[in-house]
């Protein structure tokens, strides 16, 4: 399975992106994780393919991930955008039969500007 991202890029405080990330596989879940200097990565926003979403608490009411099952892709929008929202964002995918497979994208960067 591959990963397709896009999206990202510089943003006013305030401000909207929305990212994107297909995958060449069906996914029982896919997901945005993110990555700041200095700190681990943490769990962004994840959906199921049954439309189960989750959200980071720092996150919620912000950010609304979404999905399209039938083209095995998934869409974060990101409003009200923070400088601590700033962070390379990570496309995560988990398939197969047992769930067991696991893919990562590649990193995008999000900048937010005070």
């Amino acid at each position: 399975v591959q990963l397709q991202a896009s999206g990202g890029g510089l943003v006013q405080a305030g401000g909207s992106l929305r990212l994107s990330c297909a995958a060449s596989g069906s996914f029982n879940v896919m997901g945005w994780y993110r990555q700041a200097p200095g700190k681990e990565r943490e769990l962004v926003a994840s959906i199921s393919r049954g439309g189960r979403a989750d959200y980071a608490g720092s996150v919620k009411d912000r950010f609304t991930i979404s999905g399209d099952n039938a083209e095995n892709t998934v869409y974060l929008q990101m409003n009200s955008l923070k400088p601590e929202d700033t962070a390379v964002y990570y496309c995560h995918f988990r398939g197969g039969y047992f769930n067991d497979l696991t893919v990562w994208g590649k990193g995008t960067q999000v900048t937010v500007s005070s």
